[in-house]
Protein backbone atom coordinates (compact mmCIF):
# COMPACT_ATOMS: atom_id res chain seq x y z
CA UNK A 1 0.00 0.00 0.00
CA UNK A 2 1.13 3.31 -0.69
CA UNK A 3 0.81 6.45 1.52
CA UNK A 4 0.93 10.07 0.12
CA UNK A 5 1.69 13.13 1.71
CA UNK A 6 -0.96 14.92 0.08
CA UNK A 7 -4.52 14.55 0.25
CA UNK A 8 -5.52 12.32 -2.55
CA UNK A 9 -8.74 12.81 -4.47
CA UNK A 10 -11.73 12.14 -3.16
CA UNK A 11 -12.95 8.53 -3.43
CA UNK A 12 -14.73 8.16 -7.04
CA UNK A 13 -13.90 11.48 -7.69
CA UNK A 14 -12.95 11.64 -11.72
CA UNK A 15 -11.38 14.99 -13.17
CA UNK A 16 -12.55 15.43 -16.53
CA UNK A 17 -11.36 17.75 -19.59
CA UNK A 18 -11.54 18.20 -23.29
CA UNK A 19 -8.37 17.50 -25.41
CA UNK A 20 -9.00 20.90 -26.88
CA UNK A 21 -9.95 22.72 -24.03
CA UNK A 22 -7.42 26.00 -23.53
CA UNK A 23 -7.39 25.38 -19.88
CA UNK A 24 -7.18 21.38 -20.20
CA UNK A 25 -3.51 20.92 -19.07
CA UNK A 26 -3.88 23.39 -16.12
CA UNK A 27 -6.72 21.77 -14.88
CA UNK A 28 -5.20 18.61 -15.13
CA UNK A 29 -1.91 19.48 -13.73
CA UNK A 30 -3.20 20.28 -10.45
CA UNK A 31 -5.32 17.49 -10.37
CA UNK A 32 -2.10 15.15 -11.24
CA UNK A 33 0.21 17.07 -8.64
CA UNK A 34 -2.56 16.77 -5.76
CA UNK A 35 -2.18 12.85 -5.86
CA UNK A 36 1.50 13.16 -6.01
CA UNK A 37 3.94 12.13 -3.14
CA UNK A 38 6.23 14.77 -1.42
CA UNK A 39 8.88 11.74 -1.18
CA UNK A 40 11.76 12.67 -2.38
CA UNK A 41 12.81 9.14 -2.57
CA UNK A 42 10.02 7.88 -4.67
CA UNK A 43 10.11 7.71 -8.47
CA UNK A 44 7.39 8.73 -10.32
CA UNK A 45 6.58 5.70 -13.26
CA UNK A 46 4.41 6.78 -15.58
CA UNK A 47 3.22 3.14 -17.31
CA UNK A 48 1.36 4.15 -21.00
CA UNK A 49 -0.45 0.80 -22.17
CA UNK A 50 -1.29 0.04 -25.52
CA UNK A 51 0.39 -0.50 -29.28
CA UNK A 52 0.84 1.05 -31.70
CA UNK A 53 -0.56 -1.73 -34.22
CA UNK A 54 -4.01 0.56 -33.64
CA UNK A 55 -4.78 4.06 -33.88
CA UNK A 56 -6.63 4.43 -31.03
CA UNK A 57 -4.94 1.89 -28.87
CA UNK A 58 -1.74 4.48 -29.70
CA UNK A 59 -2.88 6.96 -26.89
CA UNK A 60 -1.11 5.28 -24.63
CA UNK A 61 2.58 4.84 -26.25
CA UNK A 62 2.50 8.28 -28.16
CA UNK A 63 1.71 9.90 -25.14
CA UNK A 64 4.94 7.71 -23.45
CA UNK A 65 7.12 8.78 -26.61
CA UNK A 66 5.87 12.29 -25.71
CA UNK A 67 7.28 12.08 -22.18
CA UNK A 68 10.24 9.27 -23.02
CA UNK A 69 11.90 12.88 -24.13
CA UNK A 70 11.87 14.55 -21.10
CA UNK A 71 14.52 14.50 -18.44
CA UNK A 72 14.24 14.04 -14.61
CA UNK A 73 16.01 11.95 -11.75
CA UNK A 74 12.58 10.91 -10.41
CA UNK A 75 10.57 10.12 -13.69
CA UNK A 76 10.36 7.09 -15.14
CA UNK A 77 8.13 5.70 -18.29
CA UNK A 78 7.27 3.01 -19.20
CA UNK A 79 5.38 2.36 -22.88
CA UNK A 80 6.70 4.18 -25.82
CA UNK A 81 5.99 3.43 -29.41
CA UNK A 82 9.41 2.15 -29.51
CA UNK A 83 8.89 -0.27 -26.90
CA UNK A 84 5.10 -0.40 -25.86
CA UNK A 85 3.25 -2.21 -22.73
CA UNK A 86 0.18 -3.95 -24.07
CA UNK A 87 -1.48 -6.73 -23.23
CA UNK A 88 1.17 -9.33 -23.81
CA UNK A 89 3.71 -8.12 -21.37
CA UNK A 90 2.00 -5.80 -19.12
CA UNK A 91 2.16 -8.53 -16.17
CA UNK A 92 5.88 -8.44 -16.73
CA UNK A 93 6.05 -5.05 -17.04
CA UNK A 94 4.67 -4.68 -13.55
CA UNK A 95 6.70 -7.08 -12.37
CA UNK A 96 9.96 -5.18 -13.40
CA UNK A 97 8.80 -2.17 -11.69
CA UNK A 98 8.65 -3.38 -8.64
CA UNK A 99 11.96 -4.92 -8.33
CA UNK A 100 13.80 -1.99 -9.85
CA UNK A 101 12.21 0.70 -7.87
CA UNK A 102 11.45 1.11 -4.51
CA UNK A 103 7.69 1.97 -3.14
CA UNK A 104 7.06 3.74 -6.93
CA UNK A 105 4.43 6.10 -7.64
CA UNK A 106 2.71 4.91 -10.56
CA UNK A 107 0.61 6.92 -13.18
CA UNK A 108 -1.52 4.53 -15.92
CA UNK A 109 -2.40 5.95 -19.04
CA UNK A 110 -4.55 4.15 -21.30
CA UNK A 111 -7.01 4.92 -24.15
CA UNK A 112 -10.93 4.12 -23.62
CA UNK A 113 -13.87 3.61 -25.69
CA UNK A 114 -17.15 5.80 -24.14
CA UNK A 115 -20.16 7.41 -25.30
CA UNK A 116 -20.06 9.44 -28.87
CA UNK A 117 -20.24 12.59 -26.63
CA UNK A 118 -17.54 11.49 -24.65
CA UNK A 119 -15.25 11.22 -27.36
CA UNK A 120 -12.22 12.80 -27.36
CA UNK A 121 -12.74 13.35 -23.27
CA UNK A 122 -9.63 12.89 -21.10
CA UNK A 123 -10.51 12.14 -17.18
CA UNK A 124 -8.06 11.47 -14.45
CA UNK A 125 -8.98 9.78 -11.38
CA UNK A 126 -7.02 8.27 -8.22
CA UNK A 127 -6.59 4.71 -8.27
CA UNK A 128 -5.61 2.16 -10.86
CA UNK A 129 -7.00 1.92 -14.55
CA UNK A 130 -7.88 -1.28 -15.60
CA UNK A 131 -6.95 -1.94 -19.21
CA UNK A 132 -8.03 -4.37 -21.73
CA UNK A 133 -11.43 -3.74 -20.22
CA UNK A 134 -13.41 -2.13 -23.39
CA UNK A 135 -12.37 -4.56 -25.31
CA UNK A 136 -12.96 -7.31 -23.04
CA UNK A 137 -9.61 -8.06 -21.66
CA UNK A 138 -8.64 -9.52 -18.46
CA UNK A 139 -5.38 -7.75 -17.35
CA UNK A 140 -3.99 -6.49 -14.25
CA UNK A 141 -4.73 -2.89 -12.56
CA UNK A 142 -2.06 -0.32 -13.09
CA UNK A 143 -1.57 2.26 -11.01
CA UNK A 144 -1.92 4.61 -7.39
CA UNK A 145 -3.93 6.85 -10.14
CA UNK A 146 -4.59 7.09 -14.15
CA UNK A 147 -5.29 9.25 -16.77
CA UNK A 148 -7.47 7.68 -20.16
CA UNK A 149 -8.39 9.27 -23.21
CA UNK A 150 -12.13 8.39 -24.96
CA UNK A 151 -10.90 8.16 -28.45
CA UNK A 152 -13.92 6.46 -29.96
CA UNK A 153 -17.53 4.76 -29.30
CA UNK A 154 -17.82 1.79 -28.06
CA UNK A 155 -20.84 -1.14 -27.51
CA UNK A 156 -20.00 -2.71 -31.35
CA UNK A 157 -16.95 -3.76 -33.10
CA UNK A 158 -14.27 -2.52 -30.46
CA UNK A 159 -11.47 -3.40 -32.27
CA UNK A 160 -12.99 -2.41 -35.67
CA UNK A 161 -13.38 0.78 -33.93
CA UNK A 162 -10.08 1.26 -32.36
CA UNK A 163 -8.00 0.85 -35.72
CA UNK A 164 -10.90 3.18 -37.17
CA UNK A 165 -9.90 6.07 -35.02
CA UNK A 166 -8.54 9.74 -36.06
CA UNK A 167 -4.57 9.99 -35.46
CA UNK A 168 -4.99 13.54 -35.42
CA UNK A 169 -7.49 12.89 -31.75
CA UNK A 170 -4.92 10.47 -30.52
CA UNK A 171 -2.38 13.24 -31.04
CA UNK A 172 -4.15 15.73 -29.30
CA UNK A 173 -5.21 13.81 -26.63
CA UNK A 174 -1.28 12.57 -26.10
CA UNK A 175 -0.07 15.77 -26.11
CA UNK A 176 -2.30 17.38 -23.73
CA UNK A 177 -2.10 13.76 -21.42
CA UNK A 178 1.83 14.11 -22.19
CA UNK A 179 2.05 18.11 -20.86
CA UNK A 180 -0.17 17.53 -18.14
CA UNK A 181 1.73 15.09 -16.41
CA UNK A 182 5.36 16.31 -17.32
CA UNK A 183 3.84 20.06 -15.50
CA UNK A 184 2.55 18.01 -12.42
CA UNK A 185 6.29 16.46 -12.60
CA UNK A 186 7.88 19.60 -12.43
CA UNK A 187 5.78 21.23 -10.17
CA UNK A 188 6.38 18.32 -7.66
CA UNK A 189 9.87 18.41 -8.12
CA UNK A 190 10.95 22.38 -8.15
CA UNK A 191 7.98 24.08 -6.49
CA UNK A 192 8.92 27.61 -7.73
CA UNK A 193 9.60 26.51 -11.38
CA UNK A 194 5.71 26.07 -12.90
CA UNK A 195 6.10 26.08 -16.28
CA UNK A 196 6.42 22.96 -18.36
CA UNK A 197 9.35 22.84 -21.22
CA UNK A 198 7.92 20.77 -23.01
CA UNK A 199 7.20 21.13 -26.64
Amino acid sequence: MNLRQKKPLKKNRIIKVRHDDVQGVKKLTAAVASVLPNDETRKLVIVCIGTDRSTGDALGPIAGSKLARLHGPRLAVHGTLDSPVHAINLETTLEEIQQSYKDPFIIGIDASLGKQQSVGMISFADGPVKPGAGVKKQLPPVGDAHLTGIVNICGYMEYFVLQNTRLNLVMSMAETIADSVYAAYRRQSSPFSLKTTYK
